[in-house]
């Protein structure tokens, strides 16, 4: 099986089976959000549970 090129540039698989991401917002448009939202968006965030076996799927490997 191949692995989705483009899921595994956005997901990372941890030792314990979670599925983490980098939080969307922080490319442009900065200015206008809080120094909080900003901090806040970033550290990794977990992918919830629901839609870890879709993300199982494409990473075979991960």
């Amino acid at each position: 099986m191949k692995t989705r090129k483009s899921a595994a540039k956005r997901y990372k698989m941890t030792a314990s089976g979670k599925v983490k991401y980098k939080k969307q917002g922080t490319r442009h448009i900065l200015t206008k959000k809080s120094a909080k939202r900003k901090r806040n968006l970033r550290h990794p965030d977990v992918v919830d549970k629901v839609e870890v076996p879709r993300i199982k799927k494409l990473l075979p490997y991960g």
